[in-house]
């Protein structure tokens, strides 16, 4: 195994160790920031009930390009602030005005 072939593998190793997430934006209010609502069904452990949990994740957006109601995709990156570690990767789909 050469040395490009071992820095290959381990770049793609840490390419599926990235996490990534699918969410809605809820507020663009703040420079360079957007607050997305990821949800994501489970079912109850006691109730056998498919329930809906969610969570809302600070990221950076550089270009302030995402509109409140865009879906994008985010990742896990450096922590930008206090409550900032995401970035937004790319836009899913634009909301419908």
């Amino acid at each position: 195994m050469t040395q490009n072939d071992n820095q290959e593998t381990v770049a793609a190793t840490r390419q599926s160790l990235v996490t990534t997430l699918t969410g809605r934006v809820v507020s663009d209010k703040r420079n360079k920031t957007v607050t997305l609502l990821v949800e994501r069904r489970v079912k109850h452990p006691l109730y056998d009930k498919v329930v809906i949990r969610s969570s809302k994740y600070h990221a950076h957006d550089e270009n302030n390009e995402c509109k409140v109601g865009d879906i994008v995709e985010i990742r896990a990156t450096r922590k930008f602030s206090k409550t900032k570690a995401w970035v937004v990767t790319r836009l899913l789909e634009k909301a419908a005005i």
